[in-house]
């Protein structure tokens, strides 16, 4: 029995736990406000709010309902645009559209209201993401996004004044959400939640992949949901290795402190990948085993040379590097009866830089023409240790073995690094497609690879040294 919140119903179903949230949400409770678009989780019409219990305390975020299985609801709550709803009036996020005149067909507007809401539920001091953020999973087809622009700036001004110690109660009184939120947390409590894992069906985390190939054929099967496991989840620091649950989010990640000290560049890197609703779905090992050849998360701990681990359902576990985890495309060293149980790598230690570079036709919501992370070692002014890795230039995310060991022990330099590329081009093989000619992704290949050191090393190397604008040269 599936049992949560439905904005201020319990919900106890035993309906499929495959079926999509937003199909459950406008079929079996016919709240018809959450709209249908792209069924893909790219247009955010769909979108809304999951609450989360812990220690008494809930924290919203929001995702995209069309690839969410309604499993992955038990025990939360679940918040639609009826569920933000004031009784008389516009809320502040609708009042604040409707002032700026930032809707027109309407279609989009829910799901903008809902991740707005979301923001306001989010939004603190030390919450790293802006009102942009929020809505950078929500596409308008017809307004334009200066009008919801203006719209989310004026929110922003109103949270400047949001009591964050009674964040909840201030947001009623400042009419953002209804009054019915302030109760949520013991109804929560007071669910008697079942346990829906089962050791049979298809393996599912967080659906962002799999939902959007398979939403209709998985919600009628047997699932086996992963995305709550305890033991898949968490990032935990011991002994200088960080070791990620396959199960964690991209935002868990984003969010973490240390991770950000390790990485001070981490949320300019991981606002590239995909949206705030598919981050806040996206898993680790979901990332992995899509197997996609230009997969961000895939790049970015290629280059961590990181170490996988691997368990069987009889509980033994087997580790493997990452490096030979990828075996052609889409095939991957992974037996039916395994899952991916977490990666790890080592903590970066003095002197040592990482760089994450990203080339799409837009900057948010988009997959990458050509994406790339590199981790460097310096010693003794040489480069002791160079982990190159490129995506969509290869049938799989492409760690650069050949480039990689080249580099080691050689001195930063102009010539060093043309060496390099010529190296690299000889190890990569990109195909044409809709994310651009196979001559334009060896031409982004070799700009990102001098973009690490462009921006690691700029007392090194100058763009100037490395390019000639006027006469590249041909693949």
């Amino acid at each position: 029995m599936i049992q949560f919140i439905l904005n201020n119903k319990i919900i106890k179903t035993s309906a499929n736990s495959g079926m999509t949230l937003l199909d459950f949400i406008r079929k079996n409770e016919q709240l018809k406000g959450t709209k249908i678009g792209c069924r893909e989780g790219d247009c955010g019409a769909c979108t809304v709010l999951v609450g989360t219990l812990k220690n008494n305390k809930i924290s919203y975020q929001s995702i995209t309902s069309c690839i969410s299985p309604l499993g992955n609801a038990n025990g939360k709550h679940i918040v639609t645009i009826e569920g933000v709803n004031l009784s008389q009036n516009l809320n502040t996020v609708q009042q604040s559209l409707y002032d700026n005149h930032a809707t027109q067909c309407g279609f989009c507007t829910p799901g903008f209201a809902v991740s707005l809401t979301g923001y306001a539920l989010t939004n603190s001091n030390g919450n790293l993401n802006t009102s942009h953020d929020a809505i950078s999973g929500n596409i308008c087809r017809c307004t334009g996004y200066k009008s919801i622009e203006k719209a989310a700036k004026n929110i922003t001004e109103k949270l400047i004044f949001k009591d964050a110690n009674h964040q909840i109660k201030w947001l009623i009184d400042e009419c953002f959400i209804p009054n019915y939120f302030i109760d949520i947390p013991k109804k929560l409590n007071d669910l008697n939640i079942q346990n829906l894992n089962s050791l049979n069906g298809t393996i599912v985390a967080n659906g962002t992949d799999l939902f959007v190939r398979y939403a209709d054929q998985l919600s009628e099967e047997k699932i086996q949901l992963i995305g709550e496991d305890p033991s898949l989840k968490g990032i935990l620091f011991s002994d200088n290795i960080c070791t990620i649950g396959a199960s964690t989010t991209v935002t868990e990640i984003l969010e973490n402190e240390k991770f950000q000290m390790i990485f001070p560049k981490l949320n300019t890197y991981l606002k590239l990948v995909s949206s705030q609703q598919i981050r806040n779905m996206g898993t680790l090992g979901g990332n992995f085993v899509n197997a996609s050849p230009i997969g961000d998360m895939s790049i970015f701990f290629l280059a961590l040379n990181s170490i996988l681990t691997i368990k069987h359902n009889n509980g033994t576990t087997r580790e493997i590097p990452f490096q030979k985890f990828h075996q052609n495309y889409k095939k991957y060293d992974l037996q039916d009866d395994e899952l991916i149980s977490s990666v790890s790598f080592s903590i970066p230690v003095k002197n040592t830089y990482f760089h994450f570079e990203k080339v799409s036709k837009r900057t948010h919501l988009d997959i990458a023409s050509v994406n790339s992370a590199s981790k460097i070692i310096i010693k003794n002014n040489k480069i002791s240790t160079a982990y190159f890795s490129l995506g969509g230039v290869a049938a799989i995310p492409k760690f650069l073995t050949k480039t990689n060991g080249f580099l080691k022990g050689k001195t930063i330099n102009t010539e060093t690094i043309k060496q390099a590329e010529k190296i690299l081009q000889s190890e990569i093989s990109p195909i044409s497609d809709v994310r651009g000619a196979s001559n334009y992704k060896r031409l982004l290949a070799r700009q990102l690879f001098f973009a690490h050191f462009i921006e690691l090393f700029p007392e090194k190397i100058k763009f100037q040294n490395l390019i000639n604008n006027k006469n590249y040269e041909k693949y």
